[in-house]
């Protein structure tokens, strides 16, 4: 029964919406935030290591943003159509509305957005997310929505993801979840590792962190891709048309970051065999050709280190033991009684 111009009285509107995924926005905040302060110092940098080190700032900063970004992201596997369906229970009316699916590791996101808006006298307009993180029940989520009243497309495919569903969707996506989120985890971890390892004098280790930075993030990649494809897809019919998904954005973010880390680890492992001068010159290191080094401190501090051979220390040099039996033995003879000769 519809009242007041066919609103239905059991349903709510739809809940006032942020344009973007606020954990996202807050990730890019931070990091932005960081480049902006590295941007303030980068005039006290001279000659051309300014440009060495903003690349690196960048590069780095980059690498960290987008680990943690797709481990928050709700597109690891996305989709969307267009068609006509029902709109809500007990009523035959129907809408044209784009629907669109967000699968990611904590949850999935469904979205409603009626061409136009408005229709039926309401604004079609829905982005509802249900989660199954550690911690978090998708069954009463799905029963709060239930109890809501959201709109029929948004029931439907919430129902899919159920831990009852025939589709097996739920066991499928949140192992898949769980996995890829723990690879991603210890991706940053080496990350970290990373940052500390290239601003001291052990490149070649921080390279290898770097590498291993990477292959964290393929295997979190191989971990969604194999227990995403355990069961058969479960077709999707909403009217006439069906949804298909497919990788979203997040995936391929992940993939891009994870080769440039191994290209990248691998370079600087291939630059420390091959051109070790030139790799310490590009982080601002230097070190001369013998291995016995001495610490400068008042040469740039932890993160610019430099370093001077034992040969050009102002300290005492040893005198053979044959030149100074000589030297005392010749005392003796020319002044015999001089005290200093007794010594």
């Amino acid at each position: 029964m519809a009242t007041l111009g066919h609103t239905f009285p059991f349903y709510a509107g739809p809940k006032p919406t942020f344009p973007m995924d606020t954990t996202l926005a807050s990730i890019i905040m931070i990091f932005l935030t960081a480049l902006a302060t590295f941007i303030v110092i980068l005039p006290g940098i001279r000659g051309k290591m300014r440009l060495f080190w903003l690349l690196r700032v960048v590069t780095s900063l980059f690498i960290g943003a987008a680990i943690l970004a797709v481990n928050f992201s709700s597109e690891w596997s996305v989709g969307q159509v267009s068609t006509n369906t029902s709109y809500k229970a007990f009523s035959s009316e129907w809408i044209s509305a784009d629907i669109g699916l967000q699968v990611g590791l904590g949850g999935v996101n469904i979205t409603l957005t009626g061409t136009p808006v408005q229709q039926l006298n309401e604004t079609i307009n829905y982005n509802e997310e249900f989660t199954w993180r550690l911690g978090e029940n998708y069954a009463e989520e799905y029963a709060k929505a239930l109890e809501k009243g959201l709109p029929d497309p948004v029931l439907y495919l919430a129902e899919k993801f159920t831990p009852r569903s025939p589709c097996g969707l739920y066991r499928q996506y949140r192992l898949a979840g769980h996995y890829t989120s723990a690879m991603l985890w210890v991706a940053f971890l080496c990350w970290l590792l990373a940052n500390v390892m290239l601003s001291m004098p052990v490149l070649v280790y921080g390279g290898y962190m770097l590498l291993a930075t990477g292959i964290f993030q393929l295997l979190a990649l191989l971990f969604f891709s194999m227990a995403t494809s355990l069961t058969s897809p479960c077709p999707l019919h909403l009217g006439a048309s069906v949804l298909h998904t497919h990788h979203g954005p997040a995936f391929w973010i992940t993939l891009t970051t994870g080769l440039l880390c191994v290209l990248l680890g691998l370079a600087m492992a291939v630059a420390h065999r091959m051109q070790p001068h030139r790799l310490k010159a590009f982080f601002n290191q230097s070190v001369d050709e013998d291995p016995m080094l001495e610490w400068s401190p008042e040469e740039g501090g932890l993160l610019s280190p430099r370093y001077r051979s034992m040969a050009d220390s102002p300290g005492s040099q040893d005198i053979p033991l044959s030149e100074a039996s000589s030297t005392k033995a010749y005392c003796k003879e020319a002044h015999p009684k001089d005290p200093d000769c007794a010594l």
